[in-house]
């Protein structure tokens, strides 16, 4: 796995690409390389924005050129109209993204840093996060509790008729996520930082002691009874 010194210096040599293009206005990093630099870590991705030029999106979507004359990309595909996944051939993986100035306003993104910029150029939106997804109103807990509880019993029903696959996404999927919910009603937070896209990430260093439990919560697909009971 790629040290977290080589992901900052893949960083940094794919913003001088883009500043080598004549085609760019900056380099956002984001997450673990953006602005939470103390989570980066050997199993860190590359996440990042290009902000390029008026009329220049389509400059850096059509051809990966400014990525491969970085490194070798053995894998890539456009996942999102605006942006790839892809891998590197030295085993940096990346998500990212081209946008340009007048679309952030309207773009998700949390913690932002830039590594490059164009000399006189304003990023338009703060780099502390913008548009973010709206949080769900919170559930009460007996909402949660009662979630969980007939989850758990259309989950077994589904078990019963042989359908294994819809079992284990009501047990060891909806009810487990109810549970999830139910977390910060059950023990206090650790305090680790949440991530606003995803709430199960870093869950077992928040919750640790519900956490401790989550191998029996889902064991996998022929064992949804035992998860149930658990």
């Amino acid at each position: 796995m790629p040290s977290p010194a080589r992901l900052l210096e893949r960083l940094e040599a794919i913003g001088h690409s883009v500043a080598g293009t004549g085609r760019g206005l900056a380099l956002l990093g984001l997450g673990s390389v953006g602005a939470e630099l103390e989570r980066l870590d050997h199993c860190s991705d590359l996440d990042f924005f290009v902000i390029a030029q008026p009329g220049a999106k389509g400059y850096f979507l059509d051809s990966l050129f400014w990525l491969e004359s970085v490194a070798p990309v053995v894998y890539s595909f456009l996942n999102t109209p605006d942006g790839y996944k892809l891998l590197f051939a030295d085993g940096i993986f990346a998500e990212m993204a081209i946008f340009e100035a007048g679309e952030l306003a309207h773009i998700p993104f949390a913690g932002g840093r830039i590594v490059w910029q164009e000399e006189g150029f304003s990023l338009p939106v703060p780099l502390s996060g913008n548009a973010l997804p709206a949080a769900e109103p919170p559930h009460a807990t007996e909402w949660l509790v009662n979630e969980a509880l007939t989850n758990l019993y259309i989950g077994l029903g589904r078990y019963q008729r042989g359908e294994k696959i819809s079992a284990a996404r009501f047990i060891q999927g909806h009810a487990l996520d109810r549970l999830l919910d139910l977390a910060p009603h059950i023990e206090k937070s650790q305090a680790e930082q949440p991530d606003p896209f995803d709430p199960t990430r870093r869950f077992e260093r928040s919750f640790p002691e519900t956490a401790v439990h989550l191998p029996q919560f889902m064991p996998g697909y022929e064992d949804s009874p035992a998860a149930a009971r658990a």
